[in-house]
C-alpha cells in the first residue's frame, strides 16, 4: 500500500515506510513512551531474520483518501497513560502533517505494557 496524492502535474506516491518512520519518530520522542511493541509477527521476523522490523509497533490502513494509524506502545511506569496517549496522537499528527501532508482519519493508541525501571538502577539511586 502507498498513499497517493493528486497534484496538477501528476500523482505523488508516498511509501508506507516513509509514513511509518515519521510515526515511529514522533511516538518515540513523546515523553513517557518506553518503546513500541511489535506483536507476534514482528517477533517472528526478528527471530527468523535477525533484524528489527522497520514498522515495529505501527499499523497503517487506508480508508478512502485518508489513513488510519494504529500505534502499539509500551509506557514508562508512573506516567498518566491517557496524557501520554493524547501526546502521542498530537505529536504524530503534527509530524505527519509537517513531513508528508496526508489526511489522517484516526490515530489509535494501544498500550501493550508498562516498562518498570531496572531494580539495579533503583538501588544505585538509593
Amino acid at each position: 500500500m502507498s498513499i497517493e496524492q493528486e497534484e496538477k502535474l501528476g500523482a505523488v506516491k508516498i511509501s508506507d515506510d516513509v509514513v511509518a518512520i515519521c510515526v515511529v519518530n514522533a511516538a518515540l520522542s513523546t515523553k513517557g513512551v518506553a518503546g513500541l511493541s511489535g506483536g507476534l509477527t514482528d517477533t517472528i521476523s526478528r527471530n527468523l531474520l535477525g533484524k528489527e522490523p522497520l514498522k515495529k509497533g505501527i499499523k497503517l490502513s487506508k480508508e478512502d483518501d485518508t489513513v488510519v494509524i494504529d500505534i502499539y506502545v509500551i509506557v514508562n511506569y508512573g506516567v498518566k497513560i491517557p496524557e501520554v496517549a493524547w501526546n502521542i496522537q498530537k505529536n504524530v499528527k503534527k509530524e505527519i502533517e509537517r513531513m508528508v501532508d496526508i489526511p489522517i482519519k484516526t490515530i489509535n493508541i494501544h498500550v501493550q505494557g508498562v516498562h518498570f525501571p531496572d531494580k539495579e538502577k533503583q538501588e544505585d539511586k538509593v
